[in-house]
């Protein structure tokens, strides 16, 4: 086992690693920027270092900056998180060039799964469903328009490099392909450095559901069941729950067998996450894309599977074997989570500022992760997520009965949170049900 991991991130996630690391007994160094001096992971690490100013792009996402800070603290490996530098294939070969442990897939396997059309090719020759669309990138718009003519409209052009949303345009006639061809190339080159674009059927009425994966550097892949993702806003999602109502038993082996064949062929190795789409009419799941690291959402995972997944990637990359460290999977009740994020929850604008008050929920089946605290900063500079609230349940019912006690129970003073619009989502009838697609949110969001 390591002896000293170096955090390369910030926030709930960094705490997160912090305690994990504890538990396995190994020491920890955070890396922090000038904005983040105070934060809670720097406090709590047994060491922490300075890696920049407030910037991310001088700080957390300065490669030489962290490699130092490992260097100095003679560290055995870097987890890297979410965000940032975790999908960087670069950063990760560079740790392993500089005798570091990169806690994450292989550079290689990172580079095939970030690159979204290369990945959709390995799915699909491995037998997991994919959505009909272009081969690879798309030369021209007239080499889309004839793709669009074959499969049919709504189609969504998308990012190979993308993410957040961004990249993506959703085409309804053959008049306004060219157009947004040429938006989504342009927004692709300014976010990402690669204008390429690929092109898939549209799914009006959709579900978004993902498939936890963990694989060894043995050969071993399990599948830790799925996801819902499908309350989203703006492509970023707001609540998550497992397992997904819309995924029967059977659906759920199949997909879980192919993707144990799939992952096992790319040579994947540490935690991941598959995303599908749903077509709600027909129940049908689409693979859209591979996120080779931790989740946002992963605790709901974890609630019903019992399974500590930060602890499970510090092990798989010391070179334990699966087997020894999951010996079976079982999906025990419900779980749902909560992004609580600093903005306002009616105009959506930004709400950086200093917690005043503050109070977490607590009790039976309740759990909170965050990096939040009273006279604690939401800085501007970073991601607006205060807290992850996750409830778990003997039932679906019941996580969202604990859900709104805790909901409740969550005070944040100081600033604007999205705690009434979580709130008024899961009074609402329908979500109850389960009646929903990744439209329902507009509902609740002023007009435009």
């Amino acid at each position: 086992m390591f002896e000293k991991i170096l955090i390369a991130n910030r926030g709930e996630i960094a705490l997160r690693v912090i305690c994990a690391c504890k538990e396995l007994g190994i020491k920890t160094v955070a890396v922090y920027s000038e904005a983040d001096r105070h934060s809670l992971h720097a406090r709590f690490a047994d060491q922490a270092i300075c890696i920049g100013p407030a910037k991310s792009s001088l700080s957390y996402l300065d490669i030489p900056a962290v490699i130092s800070a490992a260097e100095i603290a003679n560290v055995d490996a870097i987890h890297p998180g979410y965000g940032f530098l975790s999908e960087n294939a670069d950063f990760a070969e560079v740790c392993e060039l500089s005798g570091i442990k990169f806690i994450g897939p292989p550079p290689e396997v990172m580079r095939l799964t970030g690159l979204k059309d290369r990945a959709r090719a390995a799915m699909k020759a491995a037998g997991v469903p994919t959505l009909p669309g272009s081969d690879g990138v798309l030369k021209s718009p007239e080499e889309a328009l004839d793709v669009a003519g074959r499969i049919g409209y709504p189609v969504i052009l998308k990012a190979t490099a993308g993410g957040g949303g961004r990249g993506m345009r959703i085409v309804r006639t053959p008049e306004e392909l060219p157009g947004l061809f040429v938006q989504a190339q342009q927004e692709a080159a300014a976010a990402f450095n690669c204008p390429d674009v690929y092109l898939e059927k549209y799914i009006e009425s959709a579900r978004h559901i993902e498939f936890q994966v963990l694989a060894d550097q043995h050969g071993n892949v399990e599948v830790l069941g799925e996801r819902e993702c499908t309350i989203q806003r703006r492509h970023q999602k707001l609540i998550e729950e497992a397992p997904a109502l819309c995924v029967t038993p059977e659906v759920r082996a199949r997909i879980s067998s192919a993707l144990r064949e799939a992952m096992r062929s790319l040579g994947y190795v540490n935690a991941g996450t598959v995303e599908f789409v749903m077509n709600a009419e027909c129940g049908q799941l689409y693979f859209i894309e591979v996120n080779a690291r931790i989740q946002v959402e992963h605790p709901v995972t974890e609630c019903v599977t019992g399974i500590d997944i930060v602890k499970s990637q510090i092990r798989i990359a010391a070179g334990h074997k699966l087997p020894d460290i999951i010996p079976r999977v079982e999906i025990r009740g419900h779980a749902l989570e909560c992004r609580i994020n600093a903005e306002h929850p009616e105009t959506l604008a930004p709400s950086p500022g200093r917690i005043t008050g503050l109070n977490l929920p607590g009790g039976m089946g309740v759990r909170v992760d965050t990096a939040a605290y009273t006279e604690g900063v939401i800085s501007p500079y970073y991601d607006s997520l205060i807290a992850k609230v996750i409830a778990h349940g003997d039932d679906r019912a019941e996580a969202i009965m604990r859900m709104r006690r805790a909901l409740d129970m969550c005070v944040v003073e100081g600033i604007h949170t999205s705690i009434p619009l979580h709130q008024k989502i899961l009074a609402d009838p329908d979500f109850v049900a389960g009646k929903f697609d990744t439209n329902f949110v507009r509902r609740f969001l002023p007009a435009k």
